[in-house]
């Protein structure tokens, strides 16, 4: 199993998470955007909420996450998925989060918990159903929702092309910096095995975990496909339920571009149909 997430040029990461077609929100879909969730240390943290503009709550909730190296991207990479989704019956959070250029680990996974637990505070404003939050995002997205779905921070995961086992990583390049999960933790493997451990999804696969669904390209040399395939083996063994999409021949990022955009996201709506059981 391997892991070239130093290996890809971050530009190239972006370009790969583009949005085709151009984004417009859906009539009906009630948005509000940059509402501040969580101000750490001061700085305010946004992000854009999309609602159902029918129908009579509770509504389940998706934390969406960003991917982009965990150093770039943004709140808009999610938003066609959200956006759909409230056509759908569920509100969804797309979210900034502090980058690995503005803090190390575990600040975005703080920002991330941060995120949760403000659409949990807020639930009965908007019409939520706290008992019934999801979380999906890609790559470094990827990363941080499977770690709140591995320690039950959330009730459901989809993972697109998700980073779960930096240790491997690690272990083949124990000393080299300039690495975006380097950068991500602040220190190499040699200096911070442990931190490499605990930022792992692996390492915090138990049977308290959540469902997850895995959405994956066979194609992707940034985070190779076989990554999701091992914590799907590993959930599973915890008695948690577990899927995958198999795109083959899809490189990174392949979620939101032609043909992958509309087969995963019907897969995703499924998933989290079945997993947060809109009423």
């Amino acid at each position: 199993m391997k892991l070239f997430i130093a290996l890809l040029p971050f530009a190239a990461l972006l370009a790969q998470q583009q949005e085709q077609p151009p984004f417009q929100l859906p009539a009906g879909v009630r948005a509000e955007q940059n509402l501040v969730y969580s101000s750490p240390g001061g700085r305010d943290l946004h992000l854009d909420l999309y609602l159902p503009g029918a129908g009579r709550g509770l509504f389940p909730a998706v934390v969406y996450i960003h991917g982009g190296g965990w150093k770039g991207g943004n709140k808009n990479a999610f938003r066609r998925q959200a956006a759909h989704m409230a056509t759908l019956g569920f509100a969804g959070a797309c979210i900034q989060y502090r980058l690995s250029g503005e803090a190390k680990y575990p600040a975005a996974l703080e920002d991330s918990k941060a995120a949760v637990a403000w659409v949990k505070a807020n639930a009965a404003k908007y019409g939520i159903d706290a008992s019934r939050i999801g979380a999906a995002g890609g790559s470094a997205g990827g990363h941080l929702v499977a770690l709140l779905g591995a320690t039950g921070e959330v009730q459901a995961v989809a993972a697109f092309n998700p980073a779960v086992d930096l240790v491997s990583f690690g272990k083949r390049a124990p000393s080299s910096a300039g690495n975006s999960v380097a950068e991500f933790i602040g220190a190499t493997y040699a200096e911070k095995p442990q931190v490499w451990a605990e930022a792992t999804p692996l390492t915090h696969v138990s049977k308290k975990s959540a469902p997850f669904l895995f959405l994956h390209g066979t194609g992707d040399t940034t985070v190779p496909y076989q990554q999701s395939v091992d914590m799907l083996n590993k959930l599973k063994a915890a008695g948690v339920a577990a899927e995958i999409f198999t795109a083959e021949g899809a490189g990174h990022g392949f979620f939101n571009r032609p043909p992958w955009f509309e087969p995963t996201l019907k897969r995703m709506v499924e998933f989290f149909h079945k997993t947060l059981q809109t009423r």
